[in-house]
């Protein structure tokens, strides 16, 4: 009785063996038809299949360009103190108005004056001893000028200080140029050339011969001339002589970077 029971255990271990072993070889031969199989690194390429980069020179060039201004621009200020509010603004209008108006006939149209600032505020005085007392409110309306003619520059500033008297101050003088662009584009064509001379030079020490142009880029530079200050002018006496203004100049610089293929 034992034995026979012995003999079907051993039996049956067999049998499991052999349909794991057959379980087994499907599965793989299914993932051999339609898993892909592992990746493999690709081969390098061989020396002398083409793809080297194409032989090309890079090189600097910088460009400069001298510019004068000829335009003039400032700030005008227009202040006025009263009792009441309504008063400290009409004098104020009033002064600027007629300041305004005088530069009108020096050639500023209402095109060329900018509304930059209105200020209202009460004055206090603080005496030693009890609250503060208020003594009126001050008004200050700021406008910024731009005369085109430099040569009239001078004049409009003296003009302008010379109508408002005392309530008036003229600050932030500055000289500008009136097309900086084309300053620029004479600036970024010197640098094209220059770096182009070098780069010819280089190819013919080397016996080579410039191509096309495979890229070019601007690294630096480029900046519109900035506005030159001057000075600050305020109202001193009834004659003013008009103010003298020197134009100089301001130079400017481009640098590029062109990139070239040899033929």
């Amino acid at each position: 009785m034992d034995r026979k029971v012995t003999v079907s255990v051993k039996g049956l271990l067999v049998a499991a063996v052999a349909l794991l072993a057959l379980l087994t070889a499907y599965l793989l031969g299914g993932a051999g038809n339609g898993a892909p199989a592992p990746a493999q690194a690709a081969p390098a390429p061989a020396e002398g299949s083409g793809t080297e980069d194409a032989r090309t020179l890079r090189m600097v060039g910088t460009g400069e360009a001298t510019v004068v201004p000829d335009m003039l621009g400032f700030t005008l200020s227009v202040t006025a103190k009263q009792p009441d509010l309504d008063d400290a603004l009409d004098g104020a209008n009033g002064t600027m108005r007629r300041v305004l108006s005088a530069l009108r006939e020096q050639g500023v149209h209402a095109a060329d004056v900018q509304t930059s600032g209105l200020q209202m505020y009460p004055e206090y005085d603080y005496p030693a001893y009890g609250p503060p007392v208020l003594t009126g409110y001050r008004v200050t309306q700021r406008a910024r000028v731009t005369v085109h003619e430099l040569a009239d520059g001078g004049e409009a500033v003296s003009t302008a200080v010379e109508t408002g008297g005392n309530g008036v101050r003229v600050t932030d003088v500055r000289l500008g140029v009136s097309d900086p662009e084309a300053a620029l584009d004479r600036a970024r064509d010197a640098a094209v050339e220059a770096a182009t001379g070098k780069a010819e030079q280089y190819a013919a020490a080397t016996g080579q011969t410039l191509g096309e142009v495979l890229g070019l880029r601007e690294l630096g530079g480029g900046r519109t001339p900035r506005p030159q200050p001057v000075l600050e002018y305020k109202a001193a006496s009834r004659d003013l002589a008009s103010l003298p203004v020197r134009a100089g100049r301001d130079d400017l610089e481009v640098r590029v970077e062109v990139l070239w293929a040899f033929e």
